[in-house]
């Protein structure tokens, strides 16, 4: 328990947080990393590099400074980054490790404006909030499917769209992983643990990718786009579209993420779905579509995807095929950017019923505008839910 100084002390530093958060992340993220180098077997680099993962953790610093009177007012924020921690396999005693490295960055950032009362304040609030951490960790680490990191055989790879490749995997004899007794959550992710040899990486290279569909009867199914940068092809997805091929063994972890259909509201027909998506963030939608439309298809159900063209259109056989043996369940609209306006107010104010339960999922950029957008509409906060392709608090 914080002592009232404690959390006045803390309180003190929000500004300073405000103003220089990202400054001490950074230094944190470098200072760790350079004198840890078994943790590059873990941190996602590109989001190291493009400082996504700075400025996410940055903002998960100052919300527990704002909120230090309050901590459980942070506890859905914690177990989304603790589904994130256990799929990644963090262990409690990595966070001995961060501790020390955040609270050296918070000194050699701020200099002498880190008072000694300062730095004992954050120190006993770090522990606070790691324990936290751990607690909701142990748990979702007790309800995991199956342990650790776990070998499936790559049984198909199946062409979605242009530069989006879908992956069926199926556990191998010896990993002891019953798929008819799995219970897939729609907008579930699996992390596909990989070692590339491209690009001179010298570490493991984790990744998460959206579930595909609930349905195991065939093994289990994520889609990976190849991301082509301007310095360099996406490490990861280079090497799962040319390297891995079928019959290939990658280590998965078990499916993890809260990302899911509010369950009270999918056999009842008075508030609409909808799903919109944009690029490769079709994949976590259309396994919801699919389990929507399996369990109550007289449920008023929107479906907005946008994609650049038609042949980079995820899933686009697929989602006919639902929309055709469901014929009149799903009112639908597809944007192809190239030549139509994107996803605009407009669109969203004419389309949208005001009490629509609203699930998102797409790039930073296409969240960020479509989560205002919302708001703006008058849309409620806890009925719009998304899920970006990467660090969900640098959002």
């Amino acid at each position: 328990m914080l002592s009232v100084n404690t959390k006045n002390i803390i309180k003190t530093t929000i500004p300073v947080l405000e103003q220089h958060g990202v400054a001490i992340t950074k230094t944190f993220y470098s200072n760790m990393l350079s004198e840890n180098p078994d943790f590059l077997n873990t941190f996602n680099q590109v989001n190291q590099k493009k400082g996504r993962q700075p400025t996410a953790l940055a903002m998960t610093v100052l919300a527990a400074a704002k909120n230090v009177d309050n901590l459980s007012v942070l506890l859905p924020t914690v177990k989304q980054i603790g589904h994130k921690h256990r799929a990644l396999q963090i262990k409690p005693e990595q966070y001995d490790i961060v501790g020390h490295y955040l609270l050296l960055a918070i000194k050699e950032v701020l200099g002498t404006a880190a008072t000694p009362e300062i730095i004992n304040a954050w120190t006993e609030t770090y522990k606070v909030i790691a324990d936290i951490f751990i607690s909701v960790e142990n748990e979702l680490y007790k309800e995991a499917a199956w342990p650790g990191w776990q070998p499936f055989v790559v049984s198909e790879k199946i062409n979605v769209a242009d530069q989006i490749v879908e992956f069926v995997v199926k556990p191998t004899s010896e990993c002891g992983v019953d798929l008819s007794k799995l219970n897939i959550v729609p907008g579930q992710y699996l992390t596909v643990k990989t070692h590339p040899t491209t690009h001179d990486n010298k570490h493991d290279a984790l990744r998460h990718y959206s579930i595909c569909s609930a349905s195991t009867e065939n093994g289990l199914k994520f889609a990976v786009k190849y991301e082509h940068g301007v310095e360099q092809d996406g490490l990861v997805s280079e090497y799962l579209h040319k390297c891995i091929k079928t019959g290939d063994t990658i280590g998965i972890s078990a499916p993890a993420g809260d990302f899911e259909l509010s369950k009270e509201l999918i056999s009842q027909d008075k508030i609409p779905l909808v799903l919109i998506s944009a690029g490769v963030g079709t994949t976590p939608l259309v396994a919801m579509l699919e389990c929507q439309l399996q369990q109550n298809p007289k449920r008023p159900i929107l479906w907005i995807q946008s994609s650049k063209n038609e042949q980079s259109q995820a899933f686009k056989t697929h989602v006919e095929n639902l929309l055709s043996k469901f014929e009149g369940s799903v009112d639908s609209k597809f944007i192809h950017t190239d030549s139509m306006p994107r996803i605009d107010g407009d669109l969203l104010e004419k389309t949208i019923p005001s009490n629509s339960d609203v699930y998102i999922c797409g790039s930073v950029e296409f969240m960020s505008i479509l989560i205002v957008t919302l708001k703006n509409l008058g849309h409620q906060n806890q009925m719009v839910h998304y899920e970006p392709f990467g660090p969900k608090m640098s959002l």
